[in-house]
């Protein structure tokens, strides 16, 4: 492999200024430049660190409902892939409205879901049966998202979704198949290990809203949160 640039002489060359640039703004975004290009790095290695996890603990047996009402596995979730990424979401039925944070996100891969089942299967769980969630996925104007209902809470106790105390929690988790056999492949494990003044986030965080915020003077702040409605 060939020896990498430094990221201050790449930034050096790209950096060109726009209309009324001072020196002083053209200096700055320049050494801003040279750390996103070191972020960008830091995020392809951590991307194959990840891709290099051996394989996880094979799931315990577990049920869900489908669209249809026909009781399914996990393994019927995988359809024609290998891999499945599943989102557990805070829609429980003592919920009146399911978490609006879950709901940003969801909203923004509803879409895009079309395009990541060419190379994976998308599942969408929560506690709530399945036709209470198609509801809100149609209120929303979701059309994309496949969504399932737990049977039982073990799956959610399990995979870190309910909480002893019954507090509902989101859950990104990708799952693999090799040889006929289901492993637990990565999970987001970020909860709880954010620093001071910081709400518990990706890294890089999934929902894109909060990297569209980050590019802005005031970025995300520390008070505000999607709602369901304006």
């Amino acid at each position: 492999m060939a020896e990498l640039k430094s990221a201050s002489e790449l930034a050096a060359a790209a950096s060109k200024p726009y209309p009324g640039d001072s020196a002083d703004y053209r200096r700055a975004r320049t050494a801003l430049l040279a750390e996103e290009i070191e972020l960008r790095r830091h995020i392809e290695r951590v991307a194959a660190q990840r891709r290099a996890l051996p394989l996880g603990g094979e799931p315990p047996a577990c049920e869900f409902e489908d669209e249809n009402g026909k009781v399914v596995g996990l393994d019927d979730m995988f359809g024609a892939h290998d891999t499945l990424v599943s989102y557990f979401w805070m829609y429980g039925p003592q919920r009146e409205r399911p978490c609006p944070m879950c709901t940003a996100f969801l909203g923004a891969i509803d879409i895009p879901s079309r395009d990541l089942a060419q190379k994976v299967a998308l599942a969408v769980i929560g506690r709530s049966p399945v036709a209470r969630q198609l509801a809100f996925a149609r209120e929303r104007g979701w059309r994309n998202l496949k969504f399932y209902a737990t049977v039982g809470d073990d799956f959610a106790r399990d995979y870190r979704g309910l909480a002893p105390n019954g507090d509902e929690w989101p859950a990104l988790d990708v799952w693999v198949k090799r040889d006929g056999k289901i492993h637990h492949f990565w999970a987001g494990e970020l909860g709880g290990t954010q620093d001071p003044g910081q709400d518990p986030r990706g890294a890089p965080d999934p929902t894109p809203l909060w990297n569209i915020l980050d590019l802005t003077p005031a970025g995300r702040g520390t008070d505000w949160y999607p709602k369901l409605a304006y």
